[in-house]
């Protein structure tokens, strides 16, 4: 199959008349990833609903030279059809830049050229709806016919015998500065908000990940064109590197999600916990980066720049223009104030369940602690066939949940299911070591 050259037709069904074999709600990566992987099989007829107007992935992050922390064969497509005309690849050769990014010698693409290699795939697509907001999702049940009606704000209805959810996860905001006031921050609006903050006299950042030294780095660049103090807070004990070893990448693997998923579920908890580390960490190349800046800033005098781990945040207050925060220093167990104008949360993502599943609660599969009950097949509903999830399920799936390089791994499974057969091949078995007994 060759490569689309141009943007395909609005959406409009094959059977207008007839129920959709799934609708896809929401679209990230991994549902594009979906869209592009059904686009050619005849066999489901599939729709894709997303409330923005166009594709957009963290934009509020796309500081210059930013890349994935993926290579880019962890593409929409590719691991799981690499002769898909939607691949990485096609997208550079159609662009005339396939040659240039071979010439790099860099496998991992920059984020503002992955946001518009999954704009290119989207444009190509014929069953994507943008600017439409779903508001509820209703089971209906008619001569034994399981359907779900979808319906958006626009009054539509669409009904599918399956859901597939991609809403993704939205910026999480720590309680403390839960209608706190002032011109706070978090991570994913930086780029829009990054000139009002430099005119501040001093900005603060908290948070320990790839965003949080993203920023910092960006900040400490031109920290003495602006001459603002700048300080990075985070509650870690120090700024913890991405374990990317290969032997730890094989956790990103069908062999580890069975074994995980088989886990008991206090088990699974734990491990969540203790697994940050494996895709939440910094990239080991950044921080030596900061580090060699910082050692530069200092040359001709100590940089108006403090690092300040061990911190936890308890608290905070906005008066007149200034952030107060109360923080307690962990090992010493100290509590200490820190002042700032400007305010920078890089704390990170926390899924929460969409409104639009309420009507539907009663036919979803609840954990322990109260959150989806993922199967190994990836569906969250009763009968283990009728909603399926994108991301969300570290505690179920663990690192593998939000790994870009996982997601057409997941869609293949995903189409399978729905299918009955597997028009794309699953593998199985990829790692060396052994996990379970």
């Amino acid at each position: 199959m060759s490569a689309p050259s141009e943007p395909r037709e609005p959406y409009a069904p094959r059977t207008p008349l007839a129920p959709l074999d799934f609708i896809g709600i929401g679209l990230g990566p991994f549902n594009l990833g979906l869209a592009c992987l059904t686009e050619p099989v005849d066999e489901l007829n599939g729709l894709f609903l997303e409330s923005k107007p166009d594709f957009e992935w963290h934009s509020g992050m796309f500081l210059e030279g930013a890349h994935l922390q993926t290579p880019f064969l962890s593409d929409l497509v590719t691991l799981a059809d690499p002769t898909s005309p939607y691949s990485f690849l096609s997208y550079l050769k159609e662009s005339g830049r396939l040659y240039s990014f071979y010439i790099r010698e860099n496998f991992y693409p920059l984020r503002t050229e992955y946001n518009d290699y999954c704009r290119w795939a989207a444009a190509k697509l014929s069953s994507i709806r943008f600017g439409t907001t779903v508001t509820r999702v209703v089971y209906e049940n008619e001569n034994e016919n399981e359907l779900y009606a979808v319906h958006t704000a626009a009054g539509e209805t669409f009904r599918a015998r399956r859901i597939v959810l991609g809403t993704g996860t939205p910026p999480h905001i720590p309680g403390a500065f839960q209608d706190l006031g002032g011109d706070l921050l978090h991570n994913s609006r930086y780029m829009q908000s990054k000139e009002a903050l430099q005119r501040k006299k001093s900005i603060t950042l908290v948070g320990s990940g790839q965003s949080a030294a993203e920023i910092y780095y960006d900040l400490l660049s031109e920290i003495d064109v602006h001459g603002y103090r700048l300080n990075w807070v985070t509650r870690s004990p120090r700024f913890f590197p991405l374990e990317y070893t290969k032997l730890t990448l094989e956790m990103t693997s069908p062999e580890y999600i069975d074994y995980f998923h088989a886990l008991p579920e206090q088990t699974r908890y734990r491990l969540e916990t203790e697994q940050k580390g494996l895709f939440k960490g910094i990239d080991g190349d950044l921080i030596d980066a900061i580090f060699d800046l910082l050692y530069q800033k200092n040359l001709s005098g100590p940089a108006p720049t403090r690092l300040l781990t061990n911190s936890a945040l308890h608290g905070a207050r906005y008066e007149n223009g200034v952030y107060t925060l109360a923080l307690r220093q962990e090992e010493q167990e100290k509590e200490y104030e820190l002042q700032t104008e400007g305010l920078i949360l890089a704390t990170g993502y926390r899924y929460a369940v969409p409104a639009f599943l309420e009507p539907v609660r009663d036919r979803i599969r609840w954990d322990g602690r109260g959150r989806f009950d993922v199967a190994r097949n990836y569906s969250i509903d009763t009968t283990g066939r009728g909603i399926f999830l994108q991301n969300a399920g570290v505690h179920t799936h663990s690192i593998t949940s939000p790994d870009l390089g996982m997601g057409a791994y997941r869609n293949a499974y995903i189409i399978g299911e729905m299918l009955g057969y597997q028009p794309y091949a699953v593998e199985k078995s990829i790692a060396f070591q052994e996990f379970a007994v």
